[in-house]
């Protein structure tokens, strides 16, 4: 039977800004119910961020994440995924810290360094309601950083924790970067690769870019790895369909992308999982459940987590 496929969710995240559309989750209310509801769609997985509930902004303070992760964990059986990604804009010690509080699952980690350009979405979108979203967007200056010492610093944070991670994975340098953590033993396998195209300062959408991830993921890593993608904006649903056929597994979400189908905004993250699946199923394979995740990527269990 061919391995069943992990679809992860992912709800919020800091790149899309409230004003792009009404779907998209802000409160911690608002998030809680579309982390719930893709998990029922058939996501083994949800990502998660969190905002300030008044003007949408990316919020990783400990704190904001306590009342969602459960209330999450009380209505479903989910792996709950929590960024260390933050936002570009934050300090890696700002960006630790929910997970390292609430010591998740899973927890994502973002391999390397990159030119970070959100400015491209201000010929989409020019109507804003909140001051920030605009300068936010316009940034043509964000590195976001992730260095070898970042890098270093999260995986030594969490160690303690038994968390697992989901190494995202923006251009090629990257997994080379997460094979020099695997040689110094500071990681292990499986390893969950999340290899991310399309993102203005990444590796691009098209089909050659993501067969050279595969390819080079398959050389360093063999049989000692899941790969999964992430297809932002209008790539979501075509990458996804490419890493499937492939018995890879996929991410979709509004974190990723605001549609569903051309000019079609999406109503939540689980019609984007919904979508995900029957793809997935148009090709003879099962949406992994969460158990069946959790033994695939080797995680401790939710009865293991901080909340």
């Amino acid at each position: 039977m061919p391995e069943p496929c992990i679809i992860t969710a992912a709800i919020t995240g800091a790149i899309h800004t409230p004003s792009m559309s009404d779907a998209l989750p802000v409160t911690p209310e608002e998030i809680i119910q579309q982390a719930v509801d893709a998990a029922r769609a058939g996501a083994a997985v949800v990502h998660l961020h969190a905002r300030d509930p008044e003007n949408g902004s990316p919020d990783q303070s400990a704190e904001a994440f306590a009342p969602i992760l459960p209330a999450i964990r009380e209505q479903v059986n989910v792996v709950i995924n929590v960024t260390t990604g933050g936002a570009p804009t934050m300090t890696v010690q700002e960006r630790v810290r929910p997970a390292a509080t609430w010591k998740p699952e899973l927890a994502s980690l973002n391999m390397g360094s990159m030119n970070f350009g959100l400015f491209g979405m201000l010929g989409r979108f020019n109507q804003f309601r909140h001051n920030w979203e605009r300068d936010y967007l316009a940034n043509k200056g964000i590195i976001f950083r992730n260095t070898f010492e970042d890098i270093e610093f999260i995986l030594t944070t969490l160690r303690g924790a038994g968390t697992r991670f989901e190494f995202e994975c923006y251009d090629t340098a990257h997994l080379y970067n997460l094979a020099y953590f695997a040689d110094r033993g500071l990681v292990e396998p499986p390893f969950f690769v999340q290899t991310v195209f399309g993102l203005m300062g990444g590796i691009g959408a098209h089909p050659d870019d993501v067969a050279h991830m595969k390819r080079t993921a398959d050389r360093l890593f063999g049989v000692d790895y899941l790969w999964s993608v992430l297809g932002a904006g209008r790539n979501q649903m075509g990458i996804a369909a490419t890493s499937a056929a492939q018995g890879g597994h996929v991410r979709v979400g509004l974190e990723d992308s605001l549609w569903l189908g051309p000019g079609q905004l999406a109503e939540s993250s689980a019609q984007q999982v919904e979508k995900a699946r029957s793809i997935v199923e148009s090709l003879g394979r099962n949406a992994a459940t969460p158990d069946q995740a959790r033994e695939m990527l080797g995680l401790k269990g939710s009865d293991k987590v901080g909340f």
